[in-house]
């Protein structure tokens, strides 16, 4: 967020009708001017499920909170009522932020803070959905696996403060951008669970050698073969990359990309599976590649595409093949067993085709997404001044 000049606290974009308007306060959280840390607790037989607020039922990403799908069995728990702020206090979770729009009780995970008089709501609401606040917090947080924010940090934390008719000017401007990342999320999400639907009708269900879903110059060709993936493809392991020298070859692991070395193992298209750890997420590589011990890729495909075995490998229960009591793990002998349908070349062809147009489509939106994300946070940056290092204000 831009910093103070020498006019005073005045954010870098201001709306017009404010310009000429008085400069902001600072202060911090819990200031008797902006809002309380509510203690005030409710007997548990008093709850209802959609009343009671847990890190779990609070929803990731600042989208409100779900009904509990239980209660919990004994204890008393931090009472909330309409245009509190409820804020869960473990780490990844302080991205679940919710405005209460009823009366309610919240567990000792999540934090109640209530706006007082000079302070709108929805305006305390964005203070808190940036990452700003989380980075601030979380410097003095507790714990390992799942560490929790610092109170006394939270009750520090610096914030600016307008009148309450430009509060709620951003507050809308800020909510109208929510509306609108939250709309194209749904569209996206629409786009996903359409590809899962078309993936279901374009391959043969269990017994089954033809699919529900043919394409018409298919549909009187002979049906699928089953084969097993031994014969359909050879499983290259990877190996060791600490001794290369960094290039621009990339390397994978079982959990994603982890660095660019000058070597590769394999050149080419390949349908990649975890050997250990993330073993139930398959990805597609594609040109010079090196992959570590725990990425199995393939290689010397006869009769089929590593794109459509790719296709294939995201139809399988992976999880339901771990071979160990710990870290997940699959071998070579289990991927080689495994028996699918597989059609003709050119049938594997029009498949592929049809679901990479749908993936198109789906990283396009995704791309939107952030996009509306980077602006959010660039007109926020506008919109308040900077604050951070002024955690003394008063």
């Amino acid at each position: 967020m831009n910093k103070s000049t020498e006019k005073g606290l005045v954010p870098e974009l201001r709306f017009p009708e404010f310009k000429n308007d008085a400069e902001w306060e600072k202060k911090v959280l819990n200031n008797k001017d902006i809002a309380t840390f509510v203690k005030d607790r409710e007997p548990l037989e008093q709850l209802k499920l959609n009343s009671y607020v847990s890190t779990e039922n609070l929803l990731a990403d600042y989208a409100g909170v779900a009904k509990a799908s239980k209660l919990p069995p004994s204890g008393s728990f931090t009472s909330y009522k309409p245009n509190d702020v409820l804020i869960s206090n473990i780490r990844p979770y302080l991205k679940k932020v919710w405005c209460a729009d009823k009366i309610g009780a919240a567990s000792n995970d999540v934090i109640v803070i209530r706006p007082n008089a000079k302070v709108s709501a929805a305006y305390m609401l964005h203070i808190l959905k940036n990452d700003e606040f989380i980075n601030f917090v979380m410097k003095g947080a507790k714990g390992v696996k799942m560490p929790r924010g610092d109170i006394a940090s939270i009750k520090a934390y610096p914030v600016a403060l307008p009148r309450l008719p430009e509060q709620q000017k951003i507050a809308d401007c800020l909510s109208s951008l929510d509306k609108l990342v939250s709309a194209n999320n749904q569209k996206l999400d629409a786009l996903k669970a359409h590809k899962k639907g078309l993936m279901q009708q374009l391959f043969p269900a269990e017994g089954e050698t033809v699919p529900e879903l043919r394409f018409p110059e298919f549909e009187n060709q002979t049906s699928w073969k089953k084969r097993s993936f031994s014969k359909l493809f050879e499983i290259g392991g990877g190996k060791d990359h600490k001794h290369l020298p960094s290039g621009n070859i990339p390397v994978y692991g079982s959990g994603g990309y982890m660095r660019s070395v000058n070597e590769f193992l394999y050149d080419g298209e390949s349908a990649c599976i975890g050997r250990k750890g993330t073993i139930n997420k398959p990805m597609f590589l594609n040109g010079k590649f090196w992959t570590v011990d725990t990425l199995f890729y393939t290689h010397s495909f006869n009769g089929c595409t590593a794109r459509f075995i790719y296709l294939l490998f995201q139809n399988i229960d992976w999880l339901s093949l771990n071979e160990a009591g710990g870290v997940p793990s699959l071998s070579k002998v289990i991927i080689n067993k495994i028996e699918v349908m597989i059609p003709e070349i050119k049938e594997q062809h029009r498949i592929t085709d049809c679901i990479d147009s749908l993936e198109e489509l789906i990283t396009a939106q995704s791309q939107k997404i952030g996009a509306l994300k980077t602006h959010k946070r660039g007109l926020m940056q506008q919109l308040f001044p900077i604050l951070i290092g002024e955690a003394n204000a008063t």
